[in-house]
This record gives C-alpha cells, structure tokens and sequence, in this order.
C-alpha cells in the first residue's frame, strides 16, 4: 500500500506543501490519479519513492489555474515521462527510459543518469537536462513553437538518428567523458534548429542535407548559458564552465528550410 505524508515548507517568503507517494505497489494510472489530486489540493512539491517502470509521470498535470508542481522521482520511471508537460519541474534521481518529455510544451526535466530512445521526441518547449548519454532518436522532430524554443543538453553522446527531422530548438551533446562522437545519420530530415556537440564529427557521420561549421560569437553566448545551467543542476560532474567552453565545439545546421517541397508542392 502507498504511503502518503504531507508536511508545510518554507520556500523563500512563501510556504509550500511537500508530500511523499511510495509507489511501489501502485500501477501508472493509480500514481498519475494521485499526483493530480495531490496538484490540485494545493500540492506544491512531491517526492515519489520506489518508482519502477510506471509510464507518463506527469502528463496529466495541466490546469487551466496553471498550478504548478516540483516532482522528484526516486528509480527508474518508464517510457513517457513528461508527456506533454505544461510548466512543472521533474526531476529523476537515476536513470529514464524512451520517450522522455514527448511533445512538452513548457518546464523542466532532470535526468541525473542516462535516458532512452526518442529523448524530447516533438519537444516544443521548455528545457531537458541528462547528466550522462542517450539512445536513438534523439530530438526527432523536435520543433519551435510560437515564441517557444525548446532546449536539450546532454552530458553524454547519443545514439544513431540524432536529430532526425528536427525542425527547431538547440540539442546540445557535450560528451563529457570524452568517448567521441559516434552516431550515424545525424539530421536525417532536418529542416530547423540547430546541434552543438562537443568534440568532432565526420562528414560520414552526418546527412547531406546538413552543414558542419565552426561556432561564432552567437553561437558560444548559447553554449556559455546552457553549460552553465547543466553544471548548475549537475555539479557532480566536477567539470567547470571554463574548461567545457574552451573545447572544441562544432555546429550542425540545415541546409535548407525546405527539403521536401518539390514532393508536396504542385
């Protein structure tokens, strides 16, 4: 059986409910039932023990009051956590299987491991951060929406298919532990966006309908931001700001914004 507490804490000037699920006996849909009853009895903070394979933490969060949750989860959360996230902050202490932050909209999600396949799968907003690599498929079809730029900063590497079809936001690979590099078809599709990674990669390694350059000015603004961020969230690492930015980092971009109009244009 789940057990529950909920005890007042100080956050600032402001006092904030924390409550605790174990979830070691409750199935996906019974979890997710008690997060949003739990969000909208004024809930600010939720601790989520003993998590084991339970699918789409989070998604059903959204108010129109847009109230707003922290959520820590303490084991492994299965495929689509975070779907569809609207605003609120999740953080993983361990690893998160496929489909992390499908079709978020807006918040923040914390990986302190690694992540499976289709990482930020059609990610239109908000911010993703994995301390360690990633699988296949990382950032397909990622796009920008209205005023929204969704970003992704991953300590690690990832697998083949990084960027496919991606059509907005910044994907940003850091590798950390310095493997290289090894994925194959990069931004297959890609029309928008665009990808740092830190180190190298071959011409052979990327589409053809994608540019490899050097970065400018504009583009190591972007990167002293996020890496700041990641070091922030990921001081374990024990790597600093100056010794990532002095790295060589290399810039994948589209070619062009319309790689598919002569199939769909009459």
């Amino acid at each position: 059986m789940a057990i529950e507490s909920s005890t007042p804490a100080n956050q600032g000037s402001e006092t904030i409910q924390v409550a605790e699920i174990d979830a070691s006996e409750l199935q996906t849909r019974e979890l997710n039932d008690r997060l949003r009853e739990m969000l909208l009895s004024g809930v600010g903070k939720v601790k989520i023990r003993n998590v084991c394979g339970q699918r789409y933490i989070g998604t059903r969060l959204y108010t129109p009051q847009r109230l707003m949750m922290e959520i820590e989860i303490f084991g492994t959360p299965g495929n689509d956590l975070a779907a569809f996230l609207y605003g609120h902050k999740i953080t993983v202490h361990g690893n998160a299987q496929d489909g992390v932050g499908n079709t978020m909209d807006a918040g923040e999600i914390v990986v302190k491991g690694r992540a499976g396949d289709v990482l930020g799968f059609s990610m239109r907003g908000g911010e993703i951060y994995v301390r360690e690599g990633c699988g296949y498929r990382t950032a397909l079809h990622m796009k920008e929406y209205e005023d929204k730029r969704p970003v992704l900063v991953v300590g690690g590497t990832s697998q083949d298919f990084l960027g496919e079809y991606m059509a907005g936001g910044i994907v940003i690979l850091l590798d950390l532990q310095g493997l290289g590099h090894k994925a194959r078809f990069i931004g297959t599709g890609m029309h928008g966006g665009v990808i740092y990674l830190r180190g190298t990669v071959g011409t052979e390694q990327v589409s053809g309908q994608v540019d490899i350059s050097p970065i400018d000015d504009a583009d190591r603004q972007v990167l002293d931001h996020y890496v700041s961020r990641f070091l922030e969230r990921f001081p374990e690492t024990g790597k600093s700001r100056e010794e990532i930015m002095s790295s060589r980092f290399v810039r994948l971009s589209p070619r062009s914004k319309r790689p598919y109009s002569n199939l769909y244009a009459y």
